[in-house]
């Protein structure tokens, strides 16, 4: 495991405060704020050998031999001049070796995100977003957290243990959450685990950093294995229902039909599929009944309207929103979990419904694999770590197992427990996505309000396909969105945070043809391959473009392109100046490091149809190999949904559970 020497630390401290010299306003630099153990802790997230490499990278760094990385003085890192690790760095950021830029990635990316996202121990503000003009997650009103959902029947196993059960399932999220919730109420026995921990009201603090450590995958610092592609994924119980921005999607008819006919599964296009859709959006509280949206929504549906694109308002899991300001404000936080349980995921709606019918809860929970004898699934093997850290084994007897864990650790999960059909882990989506940022003369504040309220769909079928690109936007905080704005210099990039409330912020979220794959390393942890396609990317280069001209059109007077470059376009008067900019954005080197590209939503890995050889699962989601085992979340859909996934996730859990009960 990755270990914090004096030596790494010397050069972790003279990277911060390369990255992030003393600013204006007496702005200390980055060593000043950055919690070290914090981003030690970050990296022992990662799989042993993204540890090695980056011991590797440090130790790199640490040696005269850095000198040849750029042709600079046989030095140190922190032997340089200021200006001279400056130097270092930017020829990285631009390096031809993948690995050099791959290295400058994650260390910007944990430096600038601690930085900013993170606040002092003891409560308050942290000292940078005075400068930013954020708030804090301080209460917008005097609305208190809420209590601790009711009738949540949660387990603490303190030494090893056995448990039986007729249902086993693994994962709480929009997948897991679901069939527990239909199976307990219809008399099974169920048993639900989860590796994230449970939290609720007052322990979502609204603290960026905290909560994404807690709440999120790999403390939110889940990468490909190139470094390209960031992967936010929702760990904790629960699961991405509880961290997401809140936006629940019907899937487009064109798109059920597809899957319908393309993977010989004709239930996504009949009524009984739209029944559990409707079901579930009801059991959620599904609505548009909100009248204000943020700077940036405003925007985004300000500026269509001016081009004569139409835009729709997101539906949204939400109850209870209230006409009051302080609502409107805390809405902001939801993504970092929802203190005042107006979100509806499934911490709120279906877990206490299984709970509610005897179902028992075990989070703090890694499988390590699905029990299998004679061709058919009898439980699993996990370990449970307890709240003083102690780890105990436990043993699941069941008759019949869902595995929930998403499309990264649900193929993973499969292929360590032994199944080995060709298309298990491949077909991976990722709807990839860049963020088109615009600056406003007048303030945003980004950070309030529904992350995403307005939707612009006319790009979302390019060229006569069913591909293309939806304009929505993100939750702004300080933390990640540091990290999304290049880094140049350090004083360029301090000067791009300085106006962050005058941002506005446009993604283009990609519904992508062409996937990528999970595999395991040698002990078993799920490794990510991706790479954005030709075509894919020429969608999203499409996007962004569309991007740009909407943000014109609503007034930005600034836009900056997602290049590591930072083109920048000038507007006046809803007009771009330099389109021509625009022209040659396709002739830019799009080599992962040299753009950000995230994703939120990750997809297909152990698709459904009709189709052994090409499907690893049956349209009932029990798999080909192994009988009495499901999988029930977005890892089976057939291939990517072009929405938000959230509520399709959840339709599929709901009707492969009639036919599992």
């Amino acid at each position: 495991m990755f270990a914090l020497t004096p030596a790494r630390l010397a050069v972790l401290h003279a990277v911060a405060d390369t990255l992030l010299p003393p600013g204006p306003h007496h702005l200390p630099p980055g060593s000043a704020l950055i919690d070290f153990e914090k981003l030690a802790a970050t990296i022992r997230a990662q799989p042993l050998g993204a540890q090695a490499e980056f011991e590797r990278l440090l130790e790199l760094l640490g040696r005269p031999l850095a000198g040849f990385t750029w042709r600079g003085p046989l030095r140190a890192f922190p032997e340089l001049a200021p200006a001279q690790r400056e130097l270092l760095l930017q020829s990285w950021a631009t390096s031809r070796l993948a690995p050099l830029r791959k290295g400058f990635h994650a260390l910007r990316q944990l430096c600038l995100f601690l930085y900013y996202g993170d606040s002092p121990a003891a409560g308050g503000p942290n000292p940078a977003w005075a400068d930013l003009g954020y708030p804090g997650p301080a209460p917008a009103d005097d609305q208190a957290p809420v209590a601790a959902p009711q009738h949540l029947n949660l387990l603490a196993p303190t030494a090893d243990v056995t448990y039986t059960c007729d249902v086993l399932v693994i994962g709480s999220g929009a997948g897991g959450g679901v069939v527990a919730g239909e199976l307990a109420a219809a008399g099974h026995d169920v048993l639900v685990l989860e590796k994230g921990p449970y939290r609720h009201g007052a322990d979502f603090t609204g603290r960026e950093a905290d909560m994404l450590s807690q709440l999120y995958e790999a403390r939110a610092s889940l990468l490909t294995q190139d470094g390209g592609v960031g992967l936010l994924a929702g760990s904790c119980l629960g699961g991405g229902t509880t961290v997401n921005w809140a936006g629940a999607f019907r899937p487009p008819d064109y798109i059920l039909d597809e899957w319908a006919r393309e993977h010989d599964a004709p239930f996504f296009a009949g009524p009984d599929f739209a029944r559990s859709l409707d079901a579930v959006a009801a059991a959620l509280g599904v609505n548009t009944a909100y009248a204000q949206h943020n700077g940036q929504n405003q925007a985004l549906r300000d500026g269509s309207a001016r081009l004569g694109q139409a835009t729709h308002l997101i539906p949204r899991n939400e109850r209870g929103l209230g006409e009051g300001l302080g609502h409107f404000r805390g809405l902001g936080f939801s993504s970092l979990g929802d203190a005042h349980g107006i979100k509806q995921g499934t911490l709120n709606t279906y877990l206490p419904l299984a709970c509610a019918h005897g179902a028992r809860l075990l989070p703090g929970t890694q499988v390590a694999r699905v029990t299998v004898a004679a061709g058919r699934a009898t439980g699993a093997v996990a370990t449970h770590t307890t709240a003083g850290g102690l780890a105990v084994t436990v043993t699941v007897r069941a008759q019949r197992v869902v595995v929930a864990g998403g499309a990264v650790h649900t193929p993973a999960l499969l292929l360590r427990s032994g199944l080995r059909h060709p298309h298990l882990g491949q077909h991976l989506h990722l709807h990839p996505t860049v963020i088109v940022a615009g600056r406003y003369a007048q303030p945003m504040h980004s950070w309030h309000g529904p992350s995403m309220s307005i939707v612009n769909d006319h790009l979302a079928r390019l060229g006569g396909s069913n591909y293309g690109v939806k304009l929505e936007t993100p939750p702004t905080h300080p933390g990640l969105l540091s990290t999304v704005l290049p880094w140049l210099g350090g004083q360029q990039h301090r000067a791009l945070m300085h106006q962050a409330s005058h941002l506005g912020s446009f993604i283009v979220l990609t519904r992508d043809r062409d996937g990528g794959r999970v595999r395991v390393d040698k002990q078993g942890a799920p490794l990510i391959d991706y790479q954005l396609s030709t075509y894919d990317r020429a969608h999203l280069l499409t996007g962004v473009r569309g991007a740009a001209e909407i943000h014109a059109a609503a007034g930005a007077h600034t836009i900056y392109l997602p290049h590591g470059t930072l083109p920048t376009l000038r507007a006046e008067n809803g007009r771009l100046l330099n389109p021509e900019l625009l022209a040659q954005l396709p002739r830019l080197s799009w080599q992962p490091g040299r753009f950000g590209l995230f994703s939120a939503h990750q997809m297909s890995t152990c698709r459904l149809g009709g189709q052994a050889a090409t499907h690893p699962l049956r349209p009932s989601g029990e798999t080909v190999e192994v009988s009495g085992l499901y999988v029930a979340d977005g890892s089976a859909f057939p291939a990517c949904s072009g929405v938000n996934p959230m509520l399709t996730i959840m339709a599929l859990a709901h009707y492969l559970a009639q036919g599992l009960k």
